[in-house]
């Protein structure tokens, strides 16, 4: 401390120096901390308007999507609408597609009348060639009922499938119509144009093997064809026509047969094969005889873990056919059309019905799961499967179901459509009494694993006089609330308010 003081009193003016400078740099370090303070704050306050900014623009964004932008409207479908029309009869064809792209199924189908509805006044007269009166083919839409299109096409419909793609100039999928006298007519599934019609030289007394088979494109017109099989006598004529303008291609040939004929195409490999059946199997320009009586009724594909069989179905039994060597995996007594459905979960099984009345449900092994018994008429539609969200399906069943000892005097059977699901196999709704005429029996989930309904096209048919034919469209749940519960066995498990409430929620799935 002493030297300090005593070089303060020697050189007082350096200590002032040192002072000013010590005092300079302070102030330094004042100003940069307020600088940099001062910076912060900015930022800090531009952080908070980035902030409010961003949160206002997102609440602009909702409010916009939410009352401004209007959203996508889902299609309001009525659980049930009615197409009428008079002096009319129809045709035993459904085609379920969607027709307007709207995500909701339409209907496809197709009566003889002298006019259409009155929604469009469309006449035979319009089409030029055809005579009064005419075949119609007419789209509804799946939500309302309301016509999307009507179009005269033919003087007879012999046959009718739609959702082909590529038919025609157009990318939209058609419709082909067989007509009497012999004609091809392709229409647009969108807008009911027709896009070409020819006519082509069957023979006398033919029929036609259904369905087309489109093949790949044999003209190169970047257009996929078609193939139809013609039975007349005792040949198969084959015609190829294309698919673009419909004119033939090439000439035909022929197949001597013997007997009615049925065929099915089958892919095996990179490769596809026609398999005709009459009493003999004609495969690949080799026969095999499987049966010695008996006229094959149906043909249908099962699919099965590693390649595909075939069930044949003639007036005695059905059989299941390997396709890889011919042999039968089995057989089994009944005779009428058969329908895939799942019994148990993700197991594909086969809906067999005899002629003496009993609807069986059967695996691919041939096991029969389950057995009901129905009083049925000759005429009765087919059954038909919706598959549920349990990866099973609900059975539909026409006929009449009588209560052991509870039999009347014969008569005629009553038309009574049936549910079963296999999570009740001893449960039976009964879902609606018909007796009107039915023509044609559908069932499909007309959204995207919703909406389950069946169609019921009613009416005379063209071998009949004229009278109403009726188109109904019907939400299932709607029957399921009112139907009536049947009990196959004594044992009521629930009661059956609480069956009905748990069929009533059964969900569905659209399997791909």
């Amino acid at each position: 401390m002493d030297n300090k003081d005593s070089e303060a009193e020697i050189h007082p003016l350096k200590t002032e120096d040192v002072k000013v400078q010590e005092n300079h740099e302070n102030s330094v370090e004042r100003r940069i901390i307020s600088k940099q303070s001062s910076r912060l704050s900015r930022l800090s306050r531009w952080r908070t308007a980035a902030f409010f900014i961003s949160l206002f623009l997102c609440l602009i964004i909702v409010f916009a999507f939410s009352f401004i932008i209007p959203c996508p409207e889902r299609p309001v479908s009525e659980r049930t609408w009615f197409r009428n029309y008079d002096n009319a009869v129809a045709y035993p064809f459904l085609a379920i597609e969607d027709v307007n792209e709207d995500k909701v199924q339409d209907v496809l189908f197709a009566f003889k009348a002298s006019n259409g509805s009155g929604s469009f006044n469309r006449t035979c007269l319009d089409e030029g060639s055809l005579p009064s009166p005419c075949a119609f083919v007419v789209a509804v839409s799946g939500t309302n009922g309301r016509a999307l299109w009507e179009r005269p096409a033919a003087e007879e419909v012999e046959w009718m499938e739609c959702g082909i793609k590529q038919l025609g100039r157009t990318e939209a999928p058609g419709c082909l119509l067989v007509g009497k006298p012999v004609s091809l007519t392709a229409v647009d599934l969108r807008t009911g144009e027709v896009q070409w019609r020819q006519s082509s030289d069957f023979g006398a007394n033919y029929t036609v093997l259904t369905p087309v088979s489109v093949i790949p494109d044999v003209d190169s017109d970047g257009v996929q064809d078609l193939m139809i099989f013609i039975s007349t006598g005792d040949k198969i004529k084959t015609f190829i026509h294309s698919g673009k303008n419909g004119n033939q291609i090439g000439s035909a040939g022929s197949l001597d047969v013997d007997g009615k004929a049925r065929y099915i195409r089958l892919n095996l490999g990179s490769s596809s094969y026609f398999l005709f059946y009459t009493g003999t199997v004609l495969f690949h320009n080799h026969s095999l005889s499987l049966f010695s009586s008996g006229d094959i009724r149906y043909l249908v594909k099962i699919p099965g873990q590693s390649r595909e069989n075939i069930l044949v179905v003639n007036s005695e039994m059905a059989t299941l056919i390997n396709t890889q060597n011919l042999q039968t995996l089995w057989t089994l007594n009944v005779s009428r059309v058969p329908l895939l459905g799942y019994y148990k979960p993700d197991v594909l099984g086969i809906v067999l019905e005899s002629e003496i009345g009993p609807d069986r449900k059967q695996s691919r092994s041939g096991a029969v799961q389950w057995d009901l018994k129905l009083n049925s008429r000759a005429e009765s539609p087919g059954p038909a499967t919706l598959s549920t969200a349990d990866h099973r399906s609900a059975f539909l069943i026409w006929g009449e179901y009588q209560v052991a000892g509870n039999e009347t005097r014969p008569r005629a059977p009553l038309q009574k459509l049936y549910l079963f699901h296999p999570s009740y196999t001893n449960v039976l709704l009964e879902l609606r009494n018909s007796t009107d005429q039915i023509v044609a029996f559908d069932a499909t989930l007309f959204e995207r694993s919703r909406h389950a309904c069946y169609v019921l096209l009613r009416g005379p048919q063209p071998s009949e006089e004229p009278g109403p034919v009726s188109l109904m469209k019907r939400k299932l749940k709607e029957d399921v609330s009112e139907s009536r519960v049947i009990w196959l066995s004594q044992v009521a498990v629930d009661s059956e308010q609480y069956v009905r409430d748990r069929l009533y929620r059964m969900r569905f799935h659209s399997r791909a």
